[in-house]
């Protein structure tokens, strides 16, 4: 009798999950994101680079997958490259000024209020799930989410203490591999309810102390980085010295880079081999969205400094795709350009979840570039980073504005270090143009797309900024005197 039961009770979630692979309803999301990956840290962007890929012996085969099995686009970018503020866009589709966003720092709680698009698809009837990495500075709330298994701030990479649906929960092994687990748990639990489901997966990878589990810990050995043209730039506000210093340097082919960094790429791509072979197993597959990307990049040596924040390509871009089978095979292996930034998140996620998009929110769904073009698509966007109170960073406020082929970068406060880039003949961001008299059609035309923009998106300094405690004080941080 009780092998009866158990065979009907087998052939019963069978069923359940061939309904949830074959439902042409609402899809099932995943969103994964990591934390400090650049945008070509993926084995498929070294191939792709050749020659001038930096790291041609990474290898990140799932994430290739992924790619080869979905949309992968090429120009992602963030509108603030720092952990929580990019966080807060991903939920709220608002920029960090924003009243509804509330995170211009990386130490503020997430407003347990705030509208996001989990909010609006649990009440539209989806499960909502958060695993992983929050890092809303030491909070313990995940509004908007019916189950979490998630740890306070940066947690650690080793037996990190979760916090399960508000119980503090001990857990042992590699910190992205615990998470997964969480995930995995959390998706074949869905089997036995028909109700459609949202996850957000946050990995730790690859922020540092950069540990990697054993698995990992020797890959890479002796592995030497090629060097990039920008190595000897630093960012204008390091003052002339440094700068002159810096450019005197011979550009060498190779140097050293942290394998730290690479090694937990690698073994977070095997994470995310398993959650990809889990959804397999589930049934879920043909009917889950899965979005991967960053929440900001990184320099990793790039204009002589290792952190992100300021307003170069490599702290802005970020990996970005998205996999989805129902779309077919015109969402298969496809690379798009149009530019599309973590604003867009939440009013996609929400496009394809049939839940209306609210007309606060500042993004725009990417679904039709998933499968066609788009003539009215973005030519330009605006990007904003506010000076925080941040022990090492002497990174001031930023405004900026980018198109396919220039960058405009302004300090607030300091416009002596303005700066100006041609993308097409200057990818790299070396020579500054902004008081080239050649350069002044290309300068009017960005400096008048920075006012629009800055008007466009409503720009300020809001006050829930966490300056720094030398702000505007003789010797300490520069700043805009005339903001709070």
């Amino acid at each position: 009798m009780k092998n009866t039961l158990a065979f009907i009770a087998a052939l019963m979630l069978a069923a359940v999950a061939t309904l949830h692979a074959a439902a042409p309803g609402k899809p099932n999301i995943i969103f994964v994101f990591t934390d400090d990956q650049s945008y070509d840290a993926l084995s498929i962007v070294q191939k792709e680079q050749g020659e001038k890929g930096r790291f041609p012996w990474l290898q990140t085969p799932n994430l290739d997958r992924l790619a080869a099995e979905g949309v992968r686009f090429n120009n992602a970018f963030v509108t603030n490259s720092l952990c929580s503020p990019s966080r807060a866009v991903n939920l709220t589709g608002l920029y960090n000024h924003e009243r509804g966003n509330g995170i211009a720092s990386n130490f503020r709680p997430f407003p347990v209020n705030n509208v996001t698009h989990a909010t609006l698809m649990r009440a539209a009837g989806y499960t909502t799930a958060y695993v992983g990495k929050w890092h809303m500075g030491s909070q313990r709330e995940r509004p908007g989410f019916d189950y979490h298994a998630t740890y306070k701030g940066h947690g650690q990479y080793a037996d990190c203490p979760f916090i399960v649906d508000g119980k503090d929960t001990p857990t042992k092994g590699w910190v992205d591999d615990v998470a997964t687990d969480y995930a995995i748990k959390f998706i074949h639990k869905q089997k036995k309810s028909a109700k459609p489901w949202s996850l957000v997966l946050g990995f730790k990878t690859p922020h540092q102390p950069w540990e990697p589990p054993a698995r990992a810990q020797n890959l890479y050995a002796g592995e030497l980085a090629r060097t990039v043209p920008n190595v000897n730039t630093p960012p204008i506000y390091f003052g002339k010295e440094i700068q002159e210093t810096r450019s005197k340097r011979p550009v060498p082919p190779t140097q050293p880079i942290n394998l730290g960094y690479f090694r937990c790429v690698n073994a977070m791509d095997a994470s995310m081999g398993r959650l990809l072979k889990a959804l397999d197993e589930s049934g879920f597959s043909p009917n889950t969205i899965v979005v991967f990307t960053s929440d900001n990049g990184v320099y990793l040596g790039a204009h002589a400094t290792g952190d992100k924040r300021s307003a170069y390509e490599e702290s802005l871009r970020v990996p970005f795709i998205v996999r989805y089978p129902a779309l077919g095979d015109k969402a298969r292996g496809r690379i798009v350009d149009e530019v599309v930034l973590n604003l867009d998140l939440a009013p996609s996620l929400l496009d394809f979840a049939g839940v209306p998009v609210p007309k606060e929110m500042q993004g725009r769904s990417w679904r039709t570039l998933l499968t066609g073009s788009d003539p009215s698509w973005r030519k330009s966007w605006f990007y904003q980073y506010f000076a925080e109170d941040q022990k090492g960073s002497n990174v001031p406020d930023i405004t900026a504005v980018r198109t396919a082929d220039a960058n405009l970068i302004q300090y607030p406060g300091h416009k002596a270090w303005s700066e100006l880039f041609d993308l097409k003949a200057d990818p790299y961001e070396i020579h500054n143009l902004i008081d080239e008299p050649a350069a002044a059609p290309l300068r009017a035309k960005m400096l008048a797309e920075h006012d629009r923009l800055s008007k466009e998106v409503s720009y300020r300094v809001p006050d829930f900024v966490d300056r720094p405690r030398n702000w505007g004080k003789p010797g300490g941080l520069a700043g805009d005197l005339s903001k709070p």
